[in-house]
């Protein structure tokens, strides 16, 4: 039995089962246990036995800190206001947290960052390999390409998704302009609706759509005046971030305290 434990954070969820099943058939790695919300039926149950796969010793528990203090790693792919805090219960317990949650805003990463001087995080829009392939295929376009091709990114995403754009979208927005030289923050137009005008030159224009059990699909457009090319990722399956979530978190457990990136877990960096 291995002594590496990874429990999962949101276990019940559609990310966190598909998670914790990864974890479970992994053969290197053991399945700690996960939470849930407090009045959840699942509180108090096995995750193996949620899972179908019999009794793993897996405690499904409403308290966070409880999880943290019996795992070596924690995998949370759940909301932001939640990673916060399970960013804090990772320092202080000095558990490896992945992060796949999106959506977070400045406070929420300053607490992550403050986290990480404590214990080893890694965080990720995306888990796979291909998506991290692509932020560098992007950054590199764009720096050779000349500023007269405008650049669009695209993202569809299954019907429950809750943030627009994605966040592998934004990730994708901030290689183009590092690429350039500026700040997505800049150049980022979000959203067109109505008599917009021409389109300003230098943006870097967003469009998400929404449907369907999609798993994601990016596709970055450099646009010339008679040509373009397109740069496409397509997930078949969210199975791709759980395997690349737990990957992290093997990689993690030999590294020192610090915020890290997927392509630092890949060597890409």
């Amino acid at each position: 039995m291995t002594s590496y434990r990874i429990g999962v954070a949101g276990c019940r969820g559609r990310m966190g089962r598909m998670i914790a099943q990864a974890v479970a058939e992994h053969p290197e790695v053991a399945l700690a246990g996960g939470t849930e919300q407090a009045g959840s039926e699942a509180v108090g149950a096995d995750l193996g036995e949620l899972l179908g796969m019999g009794r793993l010793n897996a405690p499904i528990t409403d308290d966070p800190p409880t999880l943290f203090a019996n795992a070596d790693a924690v995998i949370d792919f759940t909301l932001p206001e939640l990673t916060a805090r399970h960013a804090g219960l990772a320092a202080q317990a000095e558990t490896v947290l992945v992060i796949g949650t999106t959506g977070l805003d400045a406070e929420q990463q300053a607490a992550i960052e403050r986290a990480a001087r404590h214990t080893r995080i890694v965080q990720a829009p995306n888990m796979s390999l291909g998506v991290n392939l692509l932020l560098d295929l992007v950054k590199q376009v764009a720096q050779a390409l000349d500023p007269a091709f405008d650049i669009e990114i695209t993202e569809m995403h299954h019907r429950h998704k809750k943030d627009a754009p994605s966040g592998t979208a934004l990730a994708l927005g901030r290689a183009a302009a590092a690429g350039r030289g500026v700040d997505l923050d800049d150049v980022a137009d979000r959203g067109r609706d109505g008599l917009t005008g021409p389109r300003r030159e230098g943006d870097i224009g967003f469009a998400a759509l929404r449907g369907g059990e999609v798993a994601g699909e990016h596709t970055v457009c450099f646009a010339g005046a008679n040509e373009r090319i397109e740069l496409t990722h397509k997930a078949d399956s969210r199975g791709i971030f759980a395997q690349g979530a737990i990957t992290a978190a093997q990689w993690a457990r030999r590294q020192d305290p610090g915020l890290y990136a997927m392509k630092d877990v890949l060597g890409l960096g």
